[in-house]
């Protein structure tokens, strides 16, 4: 009998369905790398090819030519080790210690009730499955696993510039099978900071807490353009509602969870006073009716509530700082802020209003901006700031990072286009994504490097629904393998 989620062994291509179970079972949250990283790092050893272990935390691995063909190009392969940990409400999974539970849902692998880690995990089995290979054709390739993508690009930001021999670079941290990108959105995060001194609640309260649960979430890039609710905005929106109408006081703030990902749940402890508890319940479940309609086709699982919670000390934000904090929460502008004019259907600049809670007498506010333009990007983060200064914020803008800018001549894409169309018989589509990429860091360290990413068909990355669509992944395998041969 096989143990808990080793089904997904028997799917083809059996090497890299092999090598992605045993990756779920070694923890690889961001910035808690140690065991993938040790674990990498003796894969390459085990198959006594050279291993690196850089002074950020990637993993470099070199594997030389296949006999005749010494004299070619070299090929980066490229994915990041990390993944995004997110799960349902309720849920004691640590992703510090316990293995992703993974099953086979028809066409699709997801994991139970936690992100399944395809992303980047999928691209990662791959270069490991080229490592291993006896059978494949390629010249001299370099596995460069690289440290804490989701949350900062870290590794890709410490690169060396004397790392890297390939001339071309693979990337493996696409998400659409039959896609191939040549261009990503450049990133900055926009941090805002109020302090504030908690103040006392005197007289007959009720405290609860109010809770947003049950949106799907997804990725800050590559889902921003689908019109999902963000649970933070919607918090605020019934906050305001309950401030103006029924004298609510906040009292502490937990909404949302991670930069990159939409927020699925937003949490608030707040008071009501005693005589308009009832009157409280009926405005929320007003405007539950309300935005569930509005939501409906993309949020049939919204969940608004709010549940009897005395507060362990009874102090709130104050009335000054809360008004301020609601109205500026408000009108931050979230979501897609720009379409692009050169590439039909692709988002130019977006926001995604990530986290706002209260720690240590300060409340926290962190936003991700992306945009393809860096002038675009960075007059977002300069209004975003000066809304929240508004407010009474300090606001730092950094984590700032490269776009990677498309080129359709490339010989690389030329190359890559014509082993897909011998393979499948069609033309691959060619696009950029609003995601950002490691690419562009990479690029703007080795300049000269041609470039590009592809994968396989992965939904609702950061997010417990992620799931990874199986006959993508052996198409993804297939062009991969592919292009390696014909890269000379």
């Amino acid at each position: 009998m096989r143990g808990e989620g080793e089904e997904i062994v028997g799917l083809e291509p059996r090497p890299l369905w092999r090598l992605f179970h045993r990756l779920t079972r070694i923890p690889r949250p961001s910035r808690h790398e140690e065991a993938i990283r040790e674990w990498l790092a003796g894969f390459g050893r085990e198959l006594g090819l050279e291993t690196i272990t850089d002074d950020a935390g990637n993993v470099l691995i070199r594997k030389p030519a296949v006999p005749g063909r010494e004299g070619d190009a070299g090929v980066v392969l490229q994915g990041h080790m990390d993944m995004v940990a997110q799960a349902n409400a309720g849920s004691d999974h640590d992703f510090t210690r316990d293995p992703i539970r993974t099953r086979i849902d028809g066409d699709w692998v997801c994991a139970e009730g936690t992100t399944l880690g395809a992303d980047n995990g999928i691209g990662v089995a791959a270069m490991l499955a080229v490592l291993q290979s006896r059978e494949l054709s390629h010249g001299p390739v370099e596995a460069l696993f690289t440290a804490t993508e989701e949350t900062g690009m870290d590794g890709a930001f410490g690169l060396q510039p004397d790392l890297l021999r390939g001339r071309y670079l693979l990337n493996t941290d696409s998400e659409d099978e039959g896609v191939l990108c040549i261009g990503c959105a450049g990133g900055a995060n926009v941090d805002s900071d109020i302090p504030y001194t908690p103040q006392p609640l005197t007289g007959d309260w009720r405290g609860m807490q109010l809770a947003v649960t049950g949106l799907r979430g997804g990725h800050s890039g590559v889902d921003i353009h689908r019109g999902r609710g963000n649970a933070v905005a919607l918090l605020f929106r019934l906050l305001r509602h309950g401030a103006q109408e029924c004298d609510l006081r906040i009292l502490s703030l937990d909404a949302g969870s991670l930069r990159n990902a939409i927020p699925r749940e937003a949490f608030a402890g707040v008071a009501v006073p005693a005589g308009r508890v009832q009157a409280f319940s009926d405005l929320l479940s007003r405007l539950a009716q309300e935005i569930g309609q509005e939501l409906a086709a993309v949020e049939p699982e919204l969940r608004i509530r709010a549940s009897p919670r005395e507060p362990e000390r009874p102090a709130w934000l104050g009335a000054a700082l809360q008004q301020r904090l609601i109205e500026a929460v408000r009108a931050c502008p979230g979501g897609v802020l720009r379409m692009s004019d050169s590439m039909p259907g692709l988002v130019e600049s977006s926001n995604n209003l990530a986290i706002v809670r209260t720690a240590e007498g300060r409340v926290e506010i962190r936003n991700l901006v992306r945009s393809s333009v860096e002038s675009a990007r960075d007059d977002i983060c300069d209004r975003l700031a000066g809304l929240f200064r508004l407010a009474g914020a300090e606001s730092a803008i950094g984590g700032i990072y490269p776009g990677w800018r498309p080129d359709p001549e490339a010989p690389l894409l030329q190359l890559v286009q014509g082993v897909y169309r011998e393979l499948f018989g069609t033309a691959p589509e060619v696009g950029a994504m609003h995601a950002g990429l490691e690419c562009g860091i990479i690029g703007a360290t080795f300049p000269g490097l041609q470039m590009i990413s592809f994968g396989p068909t992965i939904r609702f990355p950061h997010s417990p629904a992620e799931r990874v669509h199986i006959p993508s992944v052996a198409r993804f395998w297939r062009l991969l393998c592919g292009v390696l041969a014909a890269l000379r």
